[in-house]
């Protein structure tokens, strides 16, 4: 049996009112132009373990795009992903579009790689 009702829950929840935050386990820094490098630091037995056999690095540096460093400049434990939404359309324009799936499909990737979290919103 399954609950249904928990599904429907799920869905009731608006991501748009969901607050991001960066992650405080990464470093990062931003070049004069604003675009972001978030620095990651590779710990655990399989990257110790990559590092000497494949001479991986032991910290990976992502360079983020232009669109990517405003929406991580943006992010700041007080804006809601709404809110983010309409600064990227009064800064970049019709360029941006389709903003909100892209924005939506953006976060949700920062967070499944665990560079982002989300607090709650302050009542």
């Amino acid at each position: 049996v399954t609950d249904k009702g928990a599904a429907v829950r799920k869905k009731n929840k608006n991501f748009m009112d969901y607050i991001p935050v960066c992650n405080p386990e990464y470093t990062w820094d931003a070049d004069q132009a604003g675009r972001v490098t978030v620095h990651v630091v590779n710990k655990g037995f399989y990257n110790r373990i990559a590092q000497k056999l494949f001479k991986r690095p032991p910290v990976s540096h992502i360079a983020l795009d232009e669109y990517g460093s405003f929406v991580w400049h943006q992010m700041d434990g007080k804006r809601s992903v709404y809110e983010i939404s309409k600064l990227i359309l009064a800064r970049f324009g019709e360029a941006a579009e389709p903003v909100v799936p892209r924005l939506v499909q953006y976060i949700e990737t920062l967070y499944q790689n665990k560079f982002i979290g989300y607090v709650k919103k302050e009542e």
